[in-house]
C-alpha cells in the first residue's frame, strides 16, 4: 500500500488546471458523439428524410450509418492523443509530488 496523499495532489493549481484542461476537451466531443448518434435513429424512425436514394441503390441512411463509424474513428483518434498529453502532465504532477515540491 502507498503513503500518495491524493488530497495533497488535487489540491495542487496544476492538478486543477489538468482537470479543467480534460473537462473542456471530453465534453464537447462527448454532446456531440451523443447527439450525431441519437439523431440517426429519430431520422429513420420518424422522417423519410434517409429514405431518398443518395446514388445506385445507395440510400441517405447508409451514408449517415457509414459516417458514424467514420466520426467514430476519427474521435477515437483525436482522444487517443489528447490522452497521451494528459498522462505526461499527470506523470509531471505525480514527479513533483514524490520530488517533495508539494508542501
Amino acid at each position: 500500500m502507498s503513503n500518495i496523499d491524493y488530497k495533497k495532489i488535487s489540491d495542487q493549481p496544476e492538478f486543477e488546471a489538468l482537470l479543467r484542461k480534460r473537462n473542456k476537451f471530453i465534453l464537447p466531443i462527448s454532446i456531440f458523439f451523443i447527439i450525431a448518434t441519437l439523431i440517426f435513429p429519430v431520422l429513420t424512425g420518424y422522417t423519410n428524410l434517409l429514405n431518398y436514394e443518395a446514388f445506385g441503390n445507395i440510400s441517405w441512411a447508409w451514408i449517415y450509418a457509414i459516417m458514424l463509424f467514420i466520426m467514430v474513428w476519427t474521435l477515437v483518434t483525436i482522444y487517443m492523443k489528447r490522452a497521451k498529453e494528459f498522462d505526461k502532465e499527470a506523470d509531471e504532477i505525480i514527479r513533483k509530488y514524490r520530488e517533495g515540491e508539494y508542501k
